[in-house]
């Protein structure tokens, strides 16, 4: 075993074990089917689903239904857990309903996107070497999994809790995320999709305001479902909240704005209206644009 089959290997290992810990760490006084916890269920649903999807994606050398995939396995991990589990009050109905309507929403919208554009380029060499592919359709469970941790406490609760005040806060959050997200997916899509703008970049609409409102929403709606699962977390489920904190980490440090600040520097670095752009235009948080810079 060469010192690249070794990575993917404790990739892979890596992997299952944080999702099984995470899965046992949420099971604590949740729902079971016989002897195992709904969301160990949950967990190895979104294993299963993610190495099925990537035998045909290998033989095709395709990525295509990546992402798609990815949203199948929330709602299939939502799906199981609302089976698996008894007495929904209105609190489980809610989050399921909206984060089915999220993943819906979201991966039908990338992988439109990836048709449109012929791909993903992340996966351009990665799709060639069938350890690495696999690997990241592991790391796509556990993704999965770690995002909606705190739906799947919320549905899977044997303790339920009324819908007070605390809850209609994280049900704004998450409508506000939710609204500036696709608001902002939808602004970029319109701009991209006039010839003119092929060569320059956006600074309108929300993107005024952040030069990524798009993350800006992803993160906050994930906060306002973890503001729905406070009143039920108590010992290992406080687990829960790595949540919005992955989602967090995940968009700023790993995959999302340093990979797309480093493709929109390389290919406007020099241009002094970009210059402009990056000294006035907030990198996430969201703030009212400065009029010089917006006429520009």
């Amino acid at each position: 075993m060469n010192q690249h089959q070794r990575l993917t290997f404790l990739t892979v290992v890596l992997t299952l074990g944080i999702a099984t810990g995470l899965a046992f760490a949420l099971s604590g006084g949740s729902a079971k089917v016989g002897e195992l916890p709904v969301v160990v269920l949950c967990a190895a649903a979104a294993f299963v689903i993610n190495w099925l999807a990537f035998i045909p994606s290998y033989l095709y050398r395709t990525e295509h239904y990546f992402d798609l995939v990815g949203s199948l396995t929330h709602l299939t991990l939502i799906v199981v857990a609302l089976v698996g589990s008894s007495d929904l009050d209105l609190r489980s109905i809610i989050v399921s309903v909206i984060v089915g309507v999220w993943a819906v929403r979201l991966g039908s919208f990338l992988f439109l996107r990836a048709q449109k554009s012929g791909g993903d380029g992340r996966f351009d060499t990665i799709k060639h070497h069938p350890g690495t592919f696999f690997s990241w359709w592991s790391i796509q469970a556990l993704w999965v999994l770690v995002t909606g941790s705190c739906s799947l406490v919320i549905i899977t609760s044997a303790e339920r809790e009324t819908f007070g005040w605390v809850a209609v806060l994280g049900l704004a959050l998450w409508a506000a995320g939710f609204l500036i997200e696709v608001l902002a997916d939808r602004q970029k899509t319109q701009f991209r999709s006039d010839p003119k703008n092929s060569n320059t970049f956006i600074r309108s609409g929300l993107w005024a305001w952040s030069r990524h409102p798009n993350y800006f929403g992803e993160i906050v709606l994930w906060i306002g479902v973890a503001v729905l699962a406070i009143p039920l977390l108590s010992g290992w489920k406080f687990v829960a909240l790595i949540s919005p904190i992955f989602v967090f980490v995940l968009l700023t440090r790993i995959s999302g704005i340093p990979m797309l600040e480093r493709r929109s520097i390389q290919r406007w670095g020099d241009d002094v209206a970009y210059q402009e752009y990056l000294r006035h235009t907030p990198i996430l948080l969201m703030r009212k644009p400065n009029a010089k810079i917006k006429d520009l």
